[in-house]
This record gives C-alpha cells, sequence and structure tokens, in this order.
C-alpha cells in the first residue's frame, strides 16, 4: 500500500506571508455576520479569518482525499492477498490499546493478517 502525501496547501501561516491575488467574494449578509462574529472572538481580522478558515477547508479536503486513497489501496491490497483483519480482531486489538495507554495493561501485540474469506 502506498500512501500518498497530501498535495502542497496553503496554511493561514504561509498565506499571511505569500504574495496574494485579489479576489472579489460576495456573501449573503447574515453569513458575513457570523463570520464578522467568529473573526472577533479569535481575535482576527475578518479577512485573516476568511483566508484561514478557506485554506483549513482546503487542507481538510486534500487530507479526505488522501484517506479515501490508502483506504482504496488497502482494499484493493486485501483482495489481492486475500488477507486481512477480522472486524473482531481490530476492535478487540484498539480495546486492549485504549487499555494500555491508561496505563492498565501491557500493550497489545500486532494485528497479524489472517486469510480472508
Amino acid at each position: 500500500m502506498t500512501t500518498q502525501k497530501p498535495e502542497s496547501v496553503m496554511t493561514a501561516t504561509s498565506a499571511a506571508t505569500s504574495a496574494t491575488i485579489p479576489t472579489s467574494l460576495k456573501l449573503p449578509g447574515a453569513l458575513k455576520l457570523q463570520l464578522e462574529e467568529d473573526a472577533k472572538q479569535m481575535g482576527m481580522s475578518l479577512h485573516a479569518f476568511m483566508v484561514s478558515t478557506l485554506a483549513d477547508a482546503a487542507q481538510r479536503k486534500r487530507l479526505r482525499q488522501t484517506f479515501a486513497q490508502d483506504a482504496a489501496d488497502a482494499l484493493a491490497d486485501m483482495k489481492a492477498s486475500g488477507k486481512g483483519h477480522s472486524l473482531d480482531d481490530v476492535r478487540l486489538y484498539f480495546s486492549q490499546l485504549k487499555e494500555h495507554r491508561q496505563d492498565k495493561s501491557a500493550p497489545p501485540a500486532p494485528l497479524q493478517p489472517k486469510k480472508m474469506g
């Protein structure tokens, strides 16, 4: 399985330091009022808040795309190899991992793929 890194994404920090290109954005009045209130609560200008929010949304979209591709790749690998993990084994593993992280038990043994089908 190949995990791909999301494409370069403009973050709020890099957006503030890179060259800007003017754009026009028409907002419904109610939305603009909500955004102004949110920006005020964050101690930001409306412009900075919108740039940050748009950059965050773009990054989340790319992360979702990467996650979906990783899942599709994992499914293809499982179908090709015939090996995978049962839902019960995965649930038990994460239950044991939770116990370990709460210092209640030793770490769980790594999951080993099994022949599926």
